[in-house]
Order: structure tokens, then C-alpha cells, then sequence
């Protein structure tokens, strides 16, 4: 039995989307830890190959608990269908790799995740793809980059670190011009806070690693967009090269999606108030959240965002040995390059998740050797300012000693 939600408000499709039970009526999602599938006759495995019967062949290319994730992940993003991979990196080397050949154009806004960025950089020209990048806010440097062909547009808004908002409708209406694909890397919205595919996106890409599992316990990612481009594109390519999230791993997720509403609306609430509070301390020169009034698309990001997001990126005076202080002095938030975690989780992006984009790229994207991305989870907030203010007065007793 296999149930829809697709009629159902968003926090009922987070629990009860795509699921399917088998004769035996379990409750919760069955875990299929299977690597293969066997045939009532040879026959229908004929037909199986053929695609006649419909009948699962082998993990690698669909596996039940997968294909209940990816059932609530397309119900709960108002996609046509979904494909499940390993993790949030084969979701977005898939997407490229699948849709590019040698000789094709891809226009890339400049801020993206440290890997994504390697990809569209370094390794998309190996295969003899062209890349530009583009800085995101910049609608102008859009419409010079798409004013001729193009086959995918890359971008990811907010972005990763700095929160930087791109305007969807305009850059989609712009790709779609030039005859390109537009994927976006939702993940710091959540499928909640924004809906890239009525804004105009083709694909939308996640990392289920972060806030779909939010837990820190296992890696997956996906990739949603219409039934035509993910089957007759996608699809082959997944099945002949293996990216294949595993039955358990597709398990763990679908039992953070039943949580993740609640999660992403408290670390919402607590991430408006420990930006409020980042702000008004004398140690930081500055606070990125995409909702704040002085963010600098702060209208945009009300626009196309139901909230701000759970991440808050904020600089701090005296570089990278001032950042570091104040990092080793903290004793709750611990040092992680995750994101989306219960717990809260604070890096320093110049030296960990966008550090082999080098000094120039870094500069150009207004990452400084003082800026910290903080990844706000699901404890006390007080403990957190509490945490955050003793850091801050420790790392400058620190700084006197030296």
C-alpha cells in the first residue's frame, strides 16, 4: 500500500508522504537491506530489463526505502518525481555530468560551496564544458553571461558562507533565454523557507547530510525536477554510475524529514536572535542574515524566503588569529564544517570549507580571514549568547596575555 500526501499540508507530507507499507501493515518506514530482487519466472525478468514489468532489479538503480524518500522529497518540494544519491556532491556532480557534453556553456554565480566550485572550475573543463562565473546579486553580469547560448545555469541562494541572495525569477527568465537548464542548490533554505521550482528553477539539488537528517549521522543527497529530464537524462546516468544512496542511509533521512519542520522553525527563531545579539557586540565589524535590514537583499530574501535560514555569518575585528581565539574559547558551540546539525555547529571558512578556492576567489566573495560561519541548532538559545559572550571575553583575555 502505497499513501500520497501531496494533498496534505507540508508538516503531514514530512511524515507521511510516499509511504508505503508492505503486507505486513508496519508503521513505521520499512528498511529494505537488500542488495538484489528475485523474479516469479525468467520471463519477468525479461520483462523487468525490457521495462515492461514494473518489478525492482537491483539496489543500485531503486531499492524501496529509497524510493519512499524520494516519494516525500518530491512530494514535500512539489516536484514531478525525485533521484536519491550518496550525498549532496553526486547530487550536484550527477546533475552537471548528466546534462553536459564537450563543447557546452555553463554560467555559474561565483558563490558556491568550495566542491561545487572545483567542478565547475577545474574539472568541467577537463571534459571540455566552458565555464563562467558570475557574482549572484549581480543581475547585469546575468544578462552579459546568458546574453548568448548556454546549457545550465549553477547557482545556490542563500550562499555558502556569506548568505548571498540571488533573484530566481529574474536569473531563470534569463537562463531559459539562452536555452539553459537552471539547478539550484536549495540546501540553506530547506525545501521549507524556498521553492526554487515556482520561481522558475528546472532542478533543485540538496545535501541531505544537513537539516533533511539533522542529526549528524549519515550522508545522502537528491535531486528533484520534472519527470521527463530526471528519467530520460538523470536516471542512465545514476544507474550506469553508481552514486546510490543506501537503503539505511535513505531510512535515517526519511525519519529526519518527519522532524524537520519543527526543527527549521526553531533554528529559525533562534538564529534572528543570536544574529539580533552577534550584532550588538563591539567584537564583530559585521552580521550576514538574509532577513536582517541590513542585509543588502534583505527584500529579495523576504520575497522569495518564508524565513531567514539557520545559518549567520558574521566577522570579527583582528583577522584569522582573532577568529581562532574566539573559536577555541567556546565550550558549547563546537568546531564543525556541517551545517543543518542539532547541535550548533561554527566554522571558519577561509581555512576549511572554501579554503582550496584560493585567497583571490575568497576576496572576491567577501570571505575575509575574520568572517565565521555559525550554524545555529537546536539548544537553549540563552545557552548559546551565554556561550557566545564568554568565548568573546576569554578570547580577549587571550589576546592581552600574548
Amino acid at each position: 500500500m502505497t499513501t500520497s500526501a501531496r494533498n496534505y499540508r507540508i508538516a503531514t507530507r514530512l511524515v507521511q508522504g510516499g509511504l508505503q507499507r508492505s503486507s505486513h501493515g508496519e508503521t513505521a518506514e520499512a528498511l529494505f537491506l537488500t542488495s538484489g530482487f528475485v523474479y516469479d519466472s525468467a520471463e519477468q525478468a525479461e520483462d523487468t530489463f525490457h521495462g515492461r514489468a514494473d518489478h525492482f532489479q537491483y539496489s543500485r538503480f531503486g531499492n524501496p526505502t529509497v524510493g519512499m524518500l524520494e516519494a516525500r522529497l518530491a512530494e514535500i518540494e512539489g516536484a514531478e518525481t525525485c533521484r536519491a544519491t550518496a550525498s549532496g556532491m553526486a547530487a550536484v556532480h550527477a546533475t552537471l555530468l548528466s546534462h553536459l557534453k564537450a563543447g557546452d556553456r555553463v554560467v555559474a554565480s561565483r558563490a558556491l560551496f568550495g566542491a561545487c566550485h572545483w567542478i565547475v572550475s577545474t574539472l568541467l573543463p577537463r571534459y571540455g564544458i566552458a565555464a563562467e562565473f558570475v557574482d549572484g546579486a549581480d543581475l547585469a553580469q546575468w544578462r552579459r553571461a546568458l546574453d548568448r547560448p548556454a546549457q545550465l545555469v549553477l547557482l545556490e541562494t542563500p550562499s555558502n558562507p556569506m548568505l548571498e541572495i540571488v533573484d530566481l525569477r529574474a536569473v531563470a527568465a534569463l537562463a531559459h533565454d539562452a536555452g539553459a537548464l537552471v539547478a539550484v542548490d536549495n540546501v540553506f533554505a530547506t525545501p521549507l523557507l524556498q521553492r526554487p521550482l515556482e520561481l522558475g528553477a528546472d532542478v533543485v539539488i540538496y545535501s541531505c547530510t544537513k537539516h533533511i537528517d539533522g542529526g549528524g549521522r549519515t550522508l545522502g543527497g537528491a535531486v528533484l525536477g520534472r519527470r521527463a529530464w530526471i528519467e530520460e537524462t538523470l536516471h542512465p546516468f545514476l544507474r550506469n554510475t553508481g552514486p546510490t544512496l543506501s537503503p539505511f542511509n535513505a531510512w535515517v533521512l526519511l525519519k529526519g524529514l518527519e522532524t524537520l519542520a519543527l526543527r527549521v522553525d526553531a533554528a529559525c527563531r533562534s538564529a534572528v536572535a543570536t544574529a539580533e545579539f552577534l550584532a550588538a557586540r563591539p567584537e564583530v565589524t559585521r552580521v550576514w542574515y538574509p532577513t536582517r535590514d541590513d542585509h543588502p537583499q534583505a527584500a529579495l530574501a523576504r520575497a522569495q524566503m518564508d524565513a531567514g535560514g539557520s545559518v549567520v555569518t558574521f566577522e570579527i575585528a583582528g583577522g584569522k588569529a582573532a577568529a581562532f581565539r574566539f573559536m577555541n574559547a567556546l565550550r558549547l558551540i563546537v568546531i564543525s564544517n556541517n551545517l543543518g546539525d542539532a547541535k550548533s555547529l561554527i566554522t571558519h571558512p577561509a581555512t576549511t570549507t572554501h579554503l582550496k578556492i584560493g585567497a583571490e576567489e575568497r576576496a572576491r566573495l567577501g570571505i575575509t580571514d575574520g568572517a565565521i560561519r555559525l550554524s545555529i541548532g537546536l539548544e537553549d538559545v540563552r545557552d548559546l549568547q551565554e556561550d557566545l559572550d564568554q568565548a568573546f571575553a576569554a578570547a580577549a583575555r587571550r589576546h592581552a596575555a600574548e
